[in-house]
């Protein structure tokens, strides 16, 4: 018996320690608690990526290497605390070194290995161009600090135009966080994409990094106050959105609202049934699309 039990615990403290060394680049499995039933979407090819600071991981990114942005980051909404981090941005150090430790790093000061440059987007990528950081997960769904300061590493970022940024997707973002925070009664996910042009795609620094046509963001909230005004009867369980990221792009997707204030002109956003968003990802992947399981239901 004496020594069964010791090898049920030379057995466990084995398999704990494997699990905290696993890799938290090409598989979901550490961090699903990301995920609504634990369940990434369906449809997208990528490299998964569980982001983990400061040995903790804090949401999920499906990462296209030759694009250099990611195709979607997925994490379980808080309600926010404290004012937006004054912290450095961060890349994945295994995407350059598949051995290196799994915490994402603060890029350094000066020189910076080839390695990290070719695996992902940079710093430089961004400075000097016409293109804002966008965040996929965004800083201000989350309570702690940590969280928060997470969200800062350009793995889950694409080049956002500040048409986009500053104005009608923010607005997202804030509605968001309103009408979760006042009706969700429990765990919240989220899912944050982009979808591409389907053709003359721009990029950053000749061929660098993708610039996306559009993004994308649709929540679950399995458990809510069913006492909700008559303007959000449709915002539960699931809702979802598309953002224009090119004020110049046709309008079957997301039509141009003329009174928008002139500088955000062209970047509306129009909020849809998660289905709709459906149907629009699988017309532009030409694959079938699942965001959440079962839809959330």
């Amino acid at each position: 018996m004496a020594h069964h039990f010791a090898l049920a615990v030379f057995i466990l403290a084995f398999t704990g320690f494997w699990s905290m060394c696993a890799a938290d680049v090409g598989d979901f499995a550490p961090c699903l608690e990301s995920f609504y039933r634990a369940w990434p979407p369906k449809g997208l090819v990528g490299t998964p990526i569980c982001q983990r600071y400061q040995n903790q991981y804090r949401f999920a990114t499906l990462y296209s290497r030759p694009r250099r942005t990611p195709w979607f980051s997925a994490y379980l909404y808080a309600t926010p605390e404290g004012k937006r981090p004054h912290t450095f941005w961060k890349y994945e150090p295994q995407l350059a070194y598949p051995g290196a430790d799994g915490n994402m790093l603060s890029f350094p000061l000066g020189h910076l290995d080839q390695n990290v440059v070719e695996s992902q987007g940079v710093e430089l990528d961004y400075i000097n161009s016409t293109y804002s950081r966008g965040h996929l997960n965004p800083s201000l769904h989350h309570k702690s600090y940590e969280d928060r300061a997470s969200t800062f590493t350009l793995t889950n970022v694409v080049p956002q135009m500040a048409g986009s940024n500053d104005g009608p997707w923010e607005a997202l973002e804030q509605n968001v966080n309103k009408t979760l925070g006042t009706y969700c009664l429990g765990d919240t996910y989220i899912v944050t994409g982009i979808i591409p042009y389907q053709s003359d795609e721009p990029w950053l620094r000749n061929h660098r990094v993708a610039v996306p046509e559009y993004m994308w963001s649709a929540y679950c909230c399995p458990n809510y106050n069913h006492s909700l005004p008559k303007e959000l009867k449709d915002a539960f369980p699931t809702y979802a959105a598309i953002g224009r990221n090119d004020c110049n792009s046709t309008e079957e997707i997301v039509p141009v609202s003329q009174q928008t204030k002139k500088q955000f002109r062209g970047y509306d956003v129009r909020k849809m049934s998660l289905e709709t968003l459906e149907m629009y990802l699988k017309d532009r992947f030409k694959t079938v699309v699942s965001v959440f399981y079962e839809q959330c239901s």
